[in-house]
């Protein structure tokens, strides 16, 4: 069977002669042998790109159901069959009913069928995270193998720059590890003897020997992975509005339209033609073009507007759902935050020396912590001074000599002789109690001030979660950071609920259990968001993030800013509602059309022959498509 989108091509194609002939119609121009043409063309419409509706029609009707397909086969059928008759005897036909209630919808399922190509590719690039291969310690001589020969008890070398292969435990060498592909967050994990280690982290610093614990389907990836799979296959496709108008409205209009041909021909004396003139005029009439047409244009509009403003709606099923949102959990890092570490105290009586010695200190590091310092005293322009007997101390910090001073920059555990005052050290535990990392810098055995960095909040984000709480719904920030940095940015940005140091599992299962309670959305940027984004109803993927992130996302925002969550929702919210009035009009002209088209008023000298039907049925589809486009002109 063709396709959507071949058969949608294939049925414009052959309804182009009679779009021209309904152009030249009001010149008074005909094209020659136009019925036959009409005819020849609409037969091969309907017996290739419209017979997968009957199909579909008929299955349901089997099943004593009714749905949009029901609608379409009904409608292109009648028209098609009557203009066949119609043809015969000498009357107006309307085959171009027949063809162009094909295109349209079929115009519409292409729209949607493009939209839904996500799944399988987000799982793909998980699966590319993966090392390729291992270093395995074998009689204490390194040997390469492919990944999926590793066995867990495996001793498995790991250097600087290399994946870590599985999940492991590290046996020998300390290191700094860069989870942020698995965790989300920003800052380098230091590993040392006992420490797990995740498989498809990085390791940046030194040389680790870990022994494998979980390999294959058991690492934490491949759980993750899973996850994605799971939560994609578990959504059910929500019932579009017209199918369950449909169980209704088709069943209605067969009735309406043998009342109709019953009451002229057997109690009111017309002939069997006139009568049956009038049931046609009523399922011409009813015909589901506009249907058709509310909302796939509602949908092409609003996310064509939505895109120039920097909100990519993956598909029409999210914007249900948007407008039932009772709870937004939002990731912390790169989401609510910047993603890396910035300067945002320098405390000490001189507070530029203490960022030049500071910077001076680091400015061979690769850290986090260091590049946030070097960046600091950049804008500040500050000149760093050169040093000599430079030693890192692993799990300190540093320390050199400054212009023959000794100098350091570290925790709490490098101060060696030097004290901190009392008025230091309540200084310190108030910035650590706000969830900040704090090095203390030091000159010729004296504390001479401090350095407070952190992931800070963006600038827009709580004036965002301000305007999300105004709407209605409950926030909550859900993060695998620690619980102090966490509810520190959480007071901050005006956070309803905190759930600090979770995993990626956990935050799927985090959100599941807060879908019993209505409808939730996830906000998030990184890998070890997909399987939240995906298990949410609607998950939202912050455009600078991950490639994976923005694959299981139902929205993306191209700006990595929190007030696009803002502004994805409102226009969600917009084309939704645009939807819903688009089928009230289709519907509306049913309502006041089929009881002319039936004749009711003809005492009155108000009637619709089959002629004036299509006229109003088309009439029906223009006003839905100008109620489309409206959305052009929404500002928020």
């Amino acid at each position: 069977m063709m396709s959507y989108q071949k058969r949608f091509w294939f049925a414009l194609v052959l309804s182009l002669p009679m779009l021209v002939d309904m152009s030249l119609m009001p010149f008074g121009v005909m094209i020659p042998g136009y019925n036959w043409i009409a005819l020849l063309t609409t037969t091969l419409i309907m017996a290739f790109a419209a017979y997968p509706f009957w199909r579909s029609a008929y299955a349901a009707f089997k099943h004593h159901n009714a749905n949009m397909d029901t609608l379409v086969a009904l409608g292109t059928a009648v028209a098609y069959f009557y203009s066949i008759f119609a043809m015969a005897t000498g009357r107006p036909v309307y085959f171009e009913s027949a063809a162009f209630i094909t295109v349209f919808v079929l115009l519409g399922q292409v729209f949607e069928e493009r939209m839904r190509n996500n799944a399988s590719s987000a799982v793909e690039k998980l699966l590319d995270l993966q090392a390729k291969e291992a270093t395995i310690l074998q009689a204490g001589k390194p040997v390469k193998i492919p990944l999926d020969q590793v066995k867990v008890g495996d001793l498995i070398l790991v250097k600087p720059g290399e994946k870590i292969a599985v999940d492991g435990i590290v046996v020998k060498g300390d290191s700094l590890v860069d989870e942020s592909m698995v965790t989300g967050e920003s800052m380098p994990v230091e590993k040392t003897k006992g420490e797990p280690v995740i498989g498809s982290t990085l390791n940046t610093d030194g040389t680790l020997v870990f022994e494998a614990k979980k390999v294959g389907a058991e690492t934490l990836l491949a759980q993750i992975v899973e996850l994605v799979k799971k939560a994609q296959t578990s959504h059910a496709p929500i019932q579009k509005l017209t199918d369950k108008i449909s169980n209704y409205f088709v069943p209605l209009v067969m009735i309406l339209a043998i009342v109709t041909y019953v009451v002229w021909y057997v109690f009111l004396g017309a002939s069997a033609i006139t009568a049956l003139l009038y049931a046609i005029a009523v399922i011409v009439i009813a015909c589901p073009c506009a249907l058709g047409l509310a909302t796939p244009t509602a949908l092409m509009v609003g996310t064509g507007r939505s895109a120039k403003m920097g909100v990519l709606i993956k598909n029409g099923e999210v914007l249900e759902l948007v407008d039932q949102l009772r709870t937004i959990v939002l990731d912390k890092t790169g989401t609510i935050t910047e993603g890396k570490p910035v300067v945002t105290d320098v405390v000490g009586a001189n507070s530029r020396e203490v960022l030049a010695v500071a910077a001076s200190l680091e400015a061979t590091s690769e850290h986090p912590l260091a590049q946030a310092i070097l960046k600091q005293a950049e804008q500040e322009q500050l000149p760093l001074s050169p040093v000599t007997d430079f030693k890192a101390q692993k799990g300190m910090g540093v320390t050199a000599k400054v212009e023959d001073q000794i100098a350091f920059i570290g925790n709490e555990r490098l101060l060696g002789n030097a004290k901190l005052t009392s008025e230091q050290q309540q200084t310190l535990h108030k910035l650590q109690a706000q969830g900040k990392t704090v090095s203390l810098v030091g000159l010729a055995d004296k504390v001479i001030g401090m350095i407070a960095i952190q992931d800070a909040p963006k600038p827009t984000s709580k004036q965002a979660l301000a305007l999300l709480q105004a709407q209605g719904l409950k926030t909550v920030m859900l993060t695998g950071d620690n619980e102090r940095a966490a509810r520190a940015i959480a007071k901050e940005v005006g956070i309803d609920e905190v759930i600090a140091g979770v995993l990626p599992q956990e935050k799927a299962n985090y959100i599941e259990q807060e879908q019993k309670q209505g409808k939730t959305a996830f906000v998030g940027d990184g890998i070890n968001d997909a399987p939240a984004l995906t298990t949410a109803d609607v998950g939202i993927a912050m455009g600078a993030g991950s490639d994976i992130a923005i694959e299981a996302g139902g929205i993306v925002l191209v700006q990595n800013d929190l007030m696009g969550v803002v502004k994805a929702l409102k226009l969600s919210q917009k084309t939704f509602q645009r939807i819903k009035l688009n089928l009230f009009w289709a519907l509306i002209y049913n309502v006041v059309g089929i009881p002319i088209a039936a004749g009711v008023f003809m005492a009155w000298g108000l009637t619709l022959s089959p002629e004036l039907a299509g006229l109003a049925m088309a009439f029906s589809s223009i006003s839905v498509v100008g109620s489309s486009l409206l959305l052009n002109k929404v500002k928020i």
